[in-house]
Protein backbone atom coordinates (compact mmCIF):
# COMPACT_ATOMS: atom_id res chain seq x y z
CA UNK A 1 0.00 0.00 0.00
CA UNK A 2 3.12 1.99 -0.40
CA UNK A 3 1.10 4.37 -2.83
CA UNK A 4 -1.83 5.19 -1.07
CA UNK A 5 -1.67 8.49 0.81
CA UNK A 6 -3.55 8.22 4.39
CA UNK A 7 -5.06 11.26 5.85
CA UNK A 8 -3.76 13.26 8.22
CA UNK A 9 -6.01 14.37 10.71
CA UNK A 10 -5.44 17.71 9.96
CA UNK A 11 -7.12 16.80 6.50
CA UNK A 12 -10.32 15.84 8.08
CA UNK A 13 -13.12 18.14 7.22
CA UNK A 14 -16.04 15.91 8.28
CA UNK A 15 -19.90 16.93 8.58
CA UNK A 16 -22.08 15.54 11.41
CA UNK A 17 -24.24 13.11 9.52
CA UNK A 18 -26.91 13.17 12.65
CA UNK A 19 -28.17 9.67 11.69
CA UNK A 20 -27.02 5.81 12.70
CA UNK A 21 -26.07 3.74 10.98
CA UNK A 22 -23.15 6.21 9.28
CA UNK A 23 -23.96 6.31 5.34
CA UNK A 24 -20.40 6.44 3.28
CA UNK A 25 -21.52 7.50 0.49
CA UNK A 26 -22.81 10.45 1.80
CA UNK A 27 -19.33 11.21 3.93
CA UNK A 28 -17.30 14.47 2.38
CA UNK A 29 -14.27 12.35 3.01
CA UNK A 30 -14.47 9.06 1.28
CA UNK A 31 -12.97 6.17 4.06
CA UNK A 32 -9.80 4.15 1.73
CA UNK A 33 -11.06 0.53 1.82
CA UNK A 34 -9.61 -0.84 -0.72
CA UNK A 35 -6.01 -1.12 -2.90
CA UNK A 36 -7.42 -1.35 -6.11
CA UNK A 37 -3.43 -2.47 -7.68
CA UNK A 38 -3.85 -5.94 -5.45
CA UNK A 39 -5.68 -8.55 -6.81
CA UNK A 40 -5.28 -10.98 -4.30
CA UNK A 41 -3.70 -14.74 -3.90
CA UNK A 42 -6.67 -17.02 -3.16
CA UNK A 43 -6.35 -17.27 0.27
CA UNK A 44 -9.19 -17.75 0.71
CA UNK A 45 -10.81 -19.33 -2.64
CA UNK A 46 -13.79 -21.48 -2.26
CA UNK A 47 -15.20 -20.64 1.34
CA UNK A 48 -18.07 -18.68 2.76
CA UNK A 49 -18.39 -15.52 5.22
CA UNK A 50 -21.28 -13.94 6.66
CA UNK A 51 -20.15 -10.39 7.42
CA UNK A 52 -22.22 -7.96 9.59
CA UNK A 53 -21.92 -4.20 9.23
CA UNK A 54 -20.45 -5.47 6.00
CA UNK A 55 -21.68 -2.71 3.64
CA UNK A 56 -19.44 0.50 5.33
CA UNK A 57 -16.36 1.31 7.46
CA UNK A 58 -14.69 -1.68 8.25
CA UNK A 59 -17.04 -4.37 6.90
CA UNK A 60 -17.06 -3.55 3.94
CA UNK A 61 -12.98 -3.13 3.09
CA UNK A 62 -13.24 -6.74 4.90
CA UNK A 63 -15.72 -7.61 2.32
CA UNK A 64 -13.89 -6.32 -0.36
CA UNK A 65 -10.42 -7.77 0.54
CA UNK A 66 -12.10 -11.60 1.54
CA UNK A 67 -13.97 -11.37 -2.53
CA UNK A 68 -10.49 -10.63 -3.81
CA UNK A 69 -9.22 -13.63 -1.73
CA UNK A 70 -11.60 -15.99 -3.71
CA UNK A 71 -14.78 -15.95 -0.62
CA UNK A 72 -17.94 -15.47 -1.64
CA UNK A 73 -19.06 -13.33 0.98
CA UNK A 74 -22.82 -12.23 2.45
CA UNK A 75 -23.19 -9.16 3.65
CA UNK A 76 -25.51 -8.04 6.43
CA UNK A 77 -26.85 -4.41 6.67
CA UNK A 78 -29.36 -2.66 8.73
CA UNK A 79 -30.80 -0.09 6.01
CA UNK A 80 -28.31 1.76 3.97
CA UNK A 81 -28.83 0.10 0.62
CA UNK A 82 -26.95 2.28 -1.63
CA UNK A 83 -23.56 1.37 0.35
CA UNK A 84 -24.47 -1.67 0.40
CA UNK A 85 -25.19 -2.44 -3.13
CA UNK A 86 -21.46 -0.77 -3.95
CA UNK A 87 -19.93 -3.33 -2.02
CA UNK A 88 -22.00 -5.98 -4.05
CA UNK A 89 -20.46 -4.69 -7.01
CA UNK A 90 -16.72 -4.86 -5.65
CA UNK A 91 -17.89 -7.82 -4.81
CA UNK A 92 -18.38 -9.38 -8.26
CA UNK A 93 -16.01 -6.83 -9.49
CA UNK A 94 -13.28 -9.11 -7.63
CA UNK A 95 -14.68 -13.13 -9.53
CA UNK A 96 -16.07 -13.26 -6.61
CA UNK A 97 -19.85 -14.28 -5.76
CA UNK A 98 -21.35 -12.16 -2.81
CA UNK A 99 -25.28 -11.05 -1.53
CA UNK A 100 -27.08 -8.67 0.28
CA UNK A 101 -29.36 -9.56 3.28
CA UNK A 102 -31.17 -6.37 5.25
CA UNK A 103 -32.39 -6.50 8.42
CA UNK A 104 -31.55 -6.08 11.80
CA UNK A 105 -28.99 -8.48 13.83
CA UNK A 106 -30.62 -7.41 17.28
CA UNK A 107 -33.05 -9.81 16.50
CA UNK A 108 -32.00 -13.09 17.46
CA UNK A 109 -35.16 -14.35 14.43
CA UNK A 110 -33.42 -12.35 11.86
CA UNK A 111 -30.30 -14.15 12.54
CA UNK A 112 -31.52 -17.74 11.80
CA UNK A 113 -33.05 -16.51 8.86
CA UNK A 114 -29.90 -14.30 7.74
CA UNK A 115 -27.50 -17.78 7.66
CA UNK A 116 -30.42 -20.13 6.54
CA UNK A 117 -30.58 -17.52 3.64
CA UNK A 118 -26.46 -17.98 3.15
CA UNK A 119 -27.03 -21.90 3.31
CA UNK A 120 -29.53 -21.94 1.10
CA UNK A 121 -27.47 -20.00 -1.69
CA UNK A 122 -23.42 -21.00 -1.07
CA UNK A 123 -24.28 -24.41 0.86
CA UNK A 124 -21.52 -24.14 3.09
CA UNK A 125 -20.21 -21.08 5.82
CA UNK A 126 -16.55 -20.91 6.89
CA UNK A 127 -16.23 -17.53 8.17
CA UNK A 128 -18.63 -15.61 10.57
CA UNK A 129 -17.16 -11.86 11.09
CA UNK A 130 -19.72 -10.01 13.64
CA UNK A 131 -18.29 -6.29 12.95
CA UNK A 132 -21.91 -4.29 13.13
CA UNK A 133 -21.86 -2.09 16.01
CA UNK A 134 -23.72 1.22 17.12
CA UNK A 135 -22.22 4.14 19.73
CA UNK A 136 -24.13 7.15 21.03
CA UNK A 137 -21.87 9.71 23.32
CA UNK A 138 -23.21 10.93 26.32
CA UNK A 139 -21.05 13.15 28.57
CA UNK A 140 -23.11 11.35 31.84
CA UNK A 141 -24.17 8.29 32.66
CA UNK A 142 -27.32 10.11 34.22
CA UNK A 143 -27.93 11.24 30.21
CA UNK A 144 -27.87 7.10 29.13
CA UNK A 145 -31.19 6.21 28.81
CA UNK A 146 -32.73 2.31 29.21
CA UNK A 147 -33.42 2.37 25.71
CA UNK A 148 -30.05 3.45 24.40
CA UNK A 149 -28.50 1.13 27.31
CA UNK A 150 -30.69 -1.78 26.10
CA UNK A 151 -29.78 -1.35 22.30
CA UNK A 152 -26.23 -0.92 22.19
CA UNK A 153 -26.16 -4.12 24.27
CA UNK A 154 -28.41 -5.61 21.76
CA UNK A 155 -26.61 -4.63 18.63
CA UNK A 156 -23.27 -4.89 20.18
CA UNK A 157 -23.07 -8.12 21.87
CA UNK A 158 -26.72 -9.73 22.17
CA UNK A 159 -25.98 -10.25 18.06
CA UNK A 160 -23.15 -12.00 18.52
CA UNK A 161 -24.39 -14.32 20.48
CA UNK A 162 -27.83 -14.58 18.00
CA UNK A 163 -25.18 -14.92 14.77
CA UNK A 164 -22.87 -17.88 16.69
CA UNK A 165 -26.16 -19.74 17.33
CA UNK A 166 -27.35 -19.81 14.35
CA UNK A 167 -24.40 -20.10 12.57
CA UNK A 168 -22.30 -23.16 14.40
CA UNK A 169 -24.31 -26.19 13.21
CA UNK A 170 -22.88 -25.08 9.77
CA UNK A 171 -19.29 -24.48 10.88
CA UNK A 172 -16.49 -27.26 10.84
CA UNK A 173 -13.34 -27.88 11.28
CA UNK A 174 -10.88 -25.22 10.58
CA UNK A 175 -13.47 -22.32 10.67
CA UNK A 176 -12.53 -18.79 12.10
CA UNK A 177 -15.04 -16.72 13.77
CA UNK A 178 -13.77 -13.51 14.03
CA UNK A 179 -15.12 -10.32 16.45
CA UNK A 180 -14.41 -6.38 16.31
CA UNK A 181 -13.82 -5.32 19.53
CA UNK A 182 -12.22 -2.10 20.52
CA UNK A 183 -9.52 -0.08 22.31
CA UNK A 184 -12.42 1.49 24.16
CA UNK A 185 -12.16 -2.49 25.66
CA UNK A 186 -8.77 -2.07 27.17
CA UNK A 187 -8.56 1.77 27.61
CA UNK A 188 -12.18 3.19 28.21
CA UNK A 189 -13.50 5.93 26.84
CA UNK A 190 -15.42 8.81 28.99
CA UNK A 191 -18.21 9.89 26.59
CA UNK A 192 -18.81 6.27 25.32
CA UNK A 193 -19.85 4.24 28.34
CA UNK A 194 -22.58 1.67 27.20
CA UNK A 195 -20.24 1.34 23.86
CA UNK A 196 -16.97 0.82 26.08
CA UNK A 197 -19.15 -1.87 28.64
CA UNK A 198 -20.08 -4.06 25.28
CA UNK A 199 -16.36 -3.78 23.87
CA UNK A 200 -15.39 -5.28 26.93
CA UNK A 201 -17.86 -7.64 26.87
CA UNK A 202 -16.90 -8.78 23.60
CA UNK A 203 -13.59 -9.15 24.16
CA UNK A 204 -14.31 -11.76 27.09
CA UNK A 205 -16.82 -13.16 24.98
CA UNK A 206 -14.05 -14.31 22.10
CA UNK A 207 -11.65 -15.61 25.09
CA UNK A 208 -14.57 -17.77 26.60
CA UNK A 209 -15.98 -18.73 23.41
CA UNK A 210 -12.55 -20.10 22.14
CA UNK A 211 -11.86 -22.27 24.62
CA UNK A 212 -15.51 -23.16 24.33
CA UNK A 213 -15.24 -24.06 20.47
CA UNK A 214 -11.79 -25.54 21.12
CA UNK A 215 -12.14 -29.45 20.96
CA UNK A 216 -14.17 -28.66 17.66
CA UNK A 217 -11.53 -27.04 15.77
CA UNK A 218 -13.22 -23.93 15.41
CA UNK A 219 -11.29 -20.40 16.14
CA UNK A 220 -12.46 -17.32 17.55
CA UNK A 221 -10.35 -14.42 17.75
CA UNK A 222 -11.10 -10.80 17.74
CA UNK A 223 -9.65 -7.17 16.21
CA UNK A 224 -9.62 -4.37 18.48
CA UNK A 225 -9.03 -1.21 16.24
CA UNK A 226 -8.21 2.58 18.12
CA UNK A 227 -9.89 5.16 15.56
CA UNK A 228 -10.68 4.29 12.58
CA UNK A 229 -12.00 6.75 9.88
CA UNK A 230 -15.70 5.35 8.91
CA UNK A 231 -19.45 6.37 8.73
CA UNK A 232 -19.92 5.64 12.45
CA UNK A 233 -17.72 9.01 13.21
CA UNK A 234 -19.52 11.33 11.77
CA UNK A 235 -22.68 9.86 12.62
CA UNK A 236 -21.81 9.87 16.51
CA UNK A 237 -20.22 13.44 16.90
CA UNK A 238 -20.29 16.93 16.31
CA UNK A 239 -18.64 18.70 13.56
CA UNK A 240 -16.09 19.68 16.04
CA UNK A 241 -15.17 16.06 17.29
CA UNK A 242 -14.90 15.04 13.83
CA UNK A 243 -11.97 17.27 12.84
CA UNK A 244 -8.60 16.33 14.10
CA UNK A 245 -10.65 12.42 14.77
CA UNK A 246 -7.22 10.61 15.81
CA UNK A 247 -4.68 12.94 16.41
CA UNK A 248 -4.10 11.66 19.61
CA UNK A 249 -2.14 8.02 18.39
CA UNK A 250 1.38 8.31 17.91
CA UNK A 251 0.57 7.85 14.24
CA UNK A 252 -1.46 11.51 14.79
CA UNK A 253 -4.57 10.26 12.36
CA UNK A 254 -7.03 7.56 12.28
CA UNK A 255 -6.38 4.11 10.59
CA UNK A 256 -8.37 3.75 7.33
CA UNK A 257 -10.55 0.51 6.83
CA UNK A 258 -7.79 -0.72 4.44
CA UNK A 259 -5.32 -0.96 7.43
CA UNK A 260 -7.72 -3.17 9.09
CA UNK A 261 -8.94 -5.96 6.65
CA UNK A 262 -5.67 -7.63 5.99
CA UNK A 263 -5.85 -8.74 10.40
CA UNK A 264 -9.41 -10.17 9.25
CA UNK A 265 -7.65 -12.38 6.49
CA UNK A 266 -4.68 -13.41 8.31
CA UNK A 267 -7.58 -14.57 10.95
CA UNK A 268 -9.98 -16.45 9.05
CA UNK A 269 -6.94 -17.67 6.71
CA UNK A 270 -6.24 -21.49 8.51
CA UNK A 271 -2.71 -21.78 6.83
CA UNK A 272 -1.61 -18.74 8.76
CA UNK A 273 -3.33 -18.94 11.96
CA UNK A 274 -4.66 -22.38 12.58
CA UNK A 275 -2.77 -22.49 15.98
CA UNK A 276 -4.31 -18.86 16.94
CA UNK A 277 -7.32 -18.92 19.08
CA UNK A 278 -8.59 -16.65 21.31
CA UNK A 279 -6.64 -13.48 20.69
CA UNK A 280 -6.90 -9.78 20.02
CA UNK A 281 -4.70 -7.90 17.01
CA UNK A 282 -4.52 -4.47 18.52
CA UNK A 283 -4.38 -1.90 15.50
CA UNK A 284 -4.21 1.66 17.11
CA UNK A 285 -1.46 3.44 15.43
CA UNK A 286 0.62 2.24 18.38
CA UNK A 287 -1.14 3.40 21.42
CA UNK A 288 0.05 1.95 24.54
CA UNK A 289 -2.89 -0.26 26.66
CA UNK A 290 -2.90 -2.67 29.34
CA UNK A 291 -4.58 -5.81 28.83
Amino acid sequence: MSGIKFPTSDEIKGETLNHQPGREHNMNLSPIFQDESYEGKNRLEGKTAIITGGDSGIGRAVAVAYAKEGCNVAVVYKEEKKDAKEVLEHIEKSGSKGMLIMGDISDAKFCKRCVKKVIDKFNRLDILINNAAEQHPQKSILDISEKQLEQTFKTNIFSMFYMVKAALPYLKEGSSIINTSSITAYAGNPTLLDYSATKGAISSFTRSLAINLSKKKIRVNQVAPGPVWTPLIEASYEKEHVENFGSGNPFGRPAQPIELAEAYVFLAWEQASSFITGQTIHINGGTIING
